[in-house]
Formats: structure tokens, sequence, C-alpha cells
């Protein structure tokens, strides 16, 4: 099977199953009911429930899925990692205590906020950048150990982990059942906001990434034959983490802590699409969403009325597949 008719197929898989999403729910509506809602000619109550409440749902995990898919892609190859992901480099981490941090210091004694909870996206993008920025400066020095890189994403991460635990225990209560559902990934409040926010971040770091496209199959050859081919790998490197980072603050501000995706999603494109970087972030950017739309569909389904975060799900996914991705490195090494 051809890259093209590979990638036809994946994303009339997603289609189908967003399609799947749109119609189930609380209250089921057909296929019939969805298409006319859709196209304007569907009853008043049928649009509300579609257009106010199921599609920015859709659409928001669709694009936290790509973008989560193609910033696993570009920190994989980058570090030259498999088991590389953006939670490493304490992106998710420090966002969430962002999160937290703007929960602690914008609430009154009443647990309302005193801001517009609109903005603590900006607060989870500042944490997850931060954090990030902290991460680089210290492998600043050991650039050419991308090893490195992963060990002082975990040893922050694991910091920001612990912070964020602290705030929880100390906290109110309500603020702290906030935290919890947002730190492990949600899509159940979106907005068309949330939508439109995160679309703009993709498109806008989209353009970057595909001029990164000829330098990263040419990271594909050990350092040595990539330098004699003209590349400059240390700024290819560090355009290719800088792009993931941004990815993955942008994905992660808006649905929260959606864990393994960056990890799994660059797996199976490798697996279905080649090693050809284009590629590969293609079949990412289409995988990632099936994984967000079909762990939120199951959590939807199998848990009502209560809203399961879709990350639960991801990760009772995600771990096992983690493990076996070390068992297998562990037997090649063996």
């Amino acid at each position: 099977m051809t890259r093209t008719a590979t990638a036809l197929g994946i994303a009339a898989v997603l289609a189908v199953l967003s399609l799947v999403a749109v119609a189930l729910g609380a209250s089921f509506m057909s296929l019939d009911s969805v298409f006319a809602s859709l196209f304007g000619t569907g009853s008043r109550s049928d649009q509300i429930i579609i257009w106010t409440l199921r599609m920015p749902r859709v659409l928001l995990a669709i694009l936290a899925g790509a973008a989560l898919g193609i910033a696993g892609t570009l920190l994989q190859r980058a570090t030259r990692n498999p088991l590389a992901a953006p939670s490493v480099l304490g992106v998710v981490d420090g966002a969430a205590l962002g999160v937290l941090l703007f929960l602690l210091f914008f609430s009154d004694d009443a647990n309302a906020l005193t801001v517009s909870v609109y903005w603590q996206p900006l607060a989870a993008a500042l944490g997850a950048c931060l954090f990030a920025a902290a991460v680089a400066l210290l492998w600043w020095r050991e650039m050419q150990s991308p090893m490195r890189l992963i060990l002082y994403g975990v040893a922050l991460a694991a910091l920001a982990n612990a912070l964020v635990v602290l705030l929880i225990i100390a906290g109110p209560v309500f603020r702290a059942s906030q935290a919890l559902i947002w730190l492990a990934g949600s899509v159940h409040t979106a907005e068309w906001r949330d939508v439109q926010l995160l679309a703009l971040c993709i498109a806008g770091l989209a353009i970057p990434a595909l001029f990164l496209i000829r330098p990263l199959d040419q990271m594909r050859l050990d350092d040595q034959s990539a330098r004699a081919s003209g590349l400059s790998i240390t700024a290819t490197r560090i355009a290719a983490l800088a792009l993931s980072v941004l990815m993955t603050a942008a994905a992660v501000s808006v649905v929260g802590g959606i864990g393994f995706v960056g990890l799994i999603a660059p797996h199976l494109a490798r697996l279905l699409f080649g090693s050809r970087i284009g590629a590969q972030m293609l079949g990412a950017a289409l995988i990632g969403p099936i994984m967000i739309v079909g762990a939120d569909l199951i959590a939807r389904l199998a848990f009502q009325p209560l809203e399961v975060p879709a990350g639960a799900l991801t990760a009772l996914i995600g771990a096992p597949y983690f493990l076996y991705i070390m068992f297998r490195r562990g037997q090649a090494h063996a």
C-alpha cells in the first residue's frame, strides 16, 4: 500500500470516528440528523447540541492530537530517541504548575476566580515554556548529548510535579478538583474560542516545521555524515526542539495534560509511513487525533453520566505501550 493510500485510509477512519463522536453522547442522534444539522437544515435543538457542544469538542480533540503527534515526531527526530515524548521536557508538568499557580493567585476566599478563566491557557503556556527554557539552559553546555536533554527534562518534570502535588494538597478542595481534571487532560469543556486559538497556533507553527523537513531528513545520518552534507546539526536540533515545545504548550494549554499521544503517534506513523520526516509528521498528525477523539468517545459512552477525562484513557493505553518499547530496546541492546 502506498503512503498516499495509507494516509487516505487513516483520514477516512478519522472522519468516520469524528462523525460517530458527533452523533453519540447523552442523547443519540442519527446520521441523517447530524448531516442535516451540519448543513443548517436540522431542528434547532439538534443544531444547538452539535454546534455548541459536540463540534467544538471533536474539533479540539483533532487539533490537539495533531499538535501533540507532530511535536512528538519533531522531538524524537531531534533527540534520536524513540522514547522521547513532549512530557519528558517538563512541558506538560510546567503547564500544570502554571495552571495551579493561576488558580491559587487569582481565586478569592469563596473559591471564585477574580479574573476571567480565559487567562488560564496563557498561564499554562507560560508555565510550559518556562520549564522547557530551564531544561534548555541546563542542556546548553552539553548540546551534543540528546540523552542529557531527556535526563534534565525528567528531573525538572519531577520537580514541577512535586510542586503541583503540594499546591493541590494545600489548596481549596474545589480548586484541587478542577486542577485534577486539567491534569488528566480533557476536551469536555471545549469552546469555539479554544478551537480557534489552537488552530491559529498550529497554522503559525506548521510553516517553520515545513522548512525543517529536509534538515531533519539529513539527521537520519550519523553526526559526521550529516555535517559533511552541509547540515548544522545544532541549529536544526534547537529549531526542532523549540517547535516541539511550542506545539505541546499550545495543545496542553487548552486540553490539559493528555499524555502518551506524543509518544505513540510518531511510533505508529513511522511503522505505517516509514522514516521520512515529512510522511511521518503527516501520519502522526492523523493518528494523534484518532487517539484523542477515540479516547474521548469511549470515556463519554462507557462512564455515562460521568465525564471521565480522555487523558485517563490515553494513559491506560500508552503506559503499557511505553513499557513494551522499553522492553524491545532492552532486548535489542542485550
